[in-house]
């Protein structure tokens, strides 16, 4: 696969390129590539609990095109079920046998993914996440740095996990979970 060019909306385009590629407003892209010879990958941040990024995926799968994932290959995915489209999965990621991951996941760097966990639709995990066995993400979580779940619970939708928390509960929809903070002794 290969990147052929790059695309925003027409209020954040600046430059006629990026990266030495074209950079094109969406509004323009289905005449200049359209879906039918071009594949395309939705990349953007976690902001607004990763609403933006939903909103861009939805509306590139409205306009026909395929959304494709990329997995490191120095990934260990283990599942037999790939994760869905416009996934984002980096190296030194563990993801366990009998895992499903939905569509438009990013996980960064160094994360563990429990056997039988469920990851829904629209979610961002950082880095050196601990996610334990039979655990269930809801669509639209964000899990922050280090943060650890307990097996066989439920990350509600909508959730943050703060960085290094631990959460051995399952969470209710929308709420935000901090880890405590370290204290001098």
């Amino acid at each position: 696969m290969k990147v052929v060019a790059f695309c925003v909306d027409r209020g954040y385009l600046q430059e006629e390129t990026f990266l030495s590629l074209p950079l094109v407003a969406f509004d323009e892209i289905l005449q200049k590539y359209p879906p039918d010879s071009f594949d395309m990958f939705v990349a953007m941040s976690y902001a607004e609990n990763n609403r933006n990024r939903e909103k861009a995926y939805l509306r590139a799968r409205e306009c026909g095109y395929t959304l494709v994932s990329y997995v490191s290959s120095k990934c260990t995915y283990l599942s037999d079920d790939p994760p869905g489209d416009n996934c984002f999965i980096l190296e030194n990621n563990t993801i366990q046998p009998f895992t499903k991951i939905g569509n438009n996941v990013t996980m960064w760097s160094g994360n563990h993914l429990g056997h039988d966990s469920i990851i829904d639709d629209h979610v961002f995990i950082a880095s050196h996440v601990v996610i334990s066995g039979h655990v269930h993400i809801g669509r639209n979580c964000f899990l922050g740095v280090n943060a650890t779940t307990r097996n066989g619970i439920t990350i509600a939708p909508y959730s943050i996990i703060g960085a290094s928390a631990l959460i051995m509960r399952s969470t209710k929809e929308g709420q935000v979970y901090i880890g405590e903070r370290t204290k001098p002794i």
